[in-house]
């Protein structure tokens, strides 16, 4: 997957308000968990984490306190979050989640 420059400055925006968070490229799947029957999936890659914060540039149709599920690409690794945070910067989304079941070692691990 190829970000574009704006996808990339969006997520650093967002990364501002984070300052515990390293650069990271890391292929993942995300799943929109909504109320309805319909889950929506994109590929996308994480820009920057810790072991519990995540931010990845998306264009499903996220909001505060969304639940979506995280799995790394090939791996398997995946765990629920929780949406906490938004960036919006010249067209572009950015989205920042939590990991509700605690750290999670796939995100900082190789």
């Amino acid at each position: 997957m190829t970000l574009t420059a704006g996808q990339t400055g969006c997520c650093e925006q967002l990364a501002r308000f984070f300052p515990e968070v390293e650069l990271r490229r890391i292929p993942i799947c995300v799943t929109a968990l909504g109320r309805g029957t319909s889950r929506l999936q994109e590929s996308t890659s994480v820009q920057f984490a810790t072991d519990e914060i995540i931010i990845f540039p998306s264009t499903l149709p996220l909001e505060f306190d969304d639940h979506v599920r995280i799995e790394k690409q090939g791996h398997g690794n995946a765990g629920e979050a929780i949406v906490v945070a938004l960036q919006y910067y010249e067209g572009n989304k950015a989205i920042a989640v939590k990991l509700l079941h605690g750290p999670s070692n796939w995100v900082t691990k190789p």
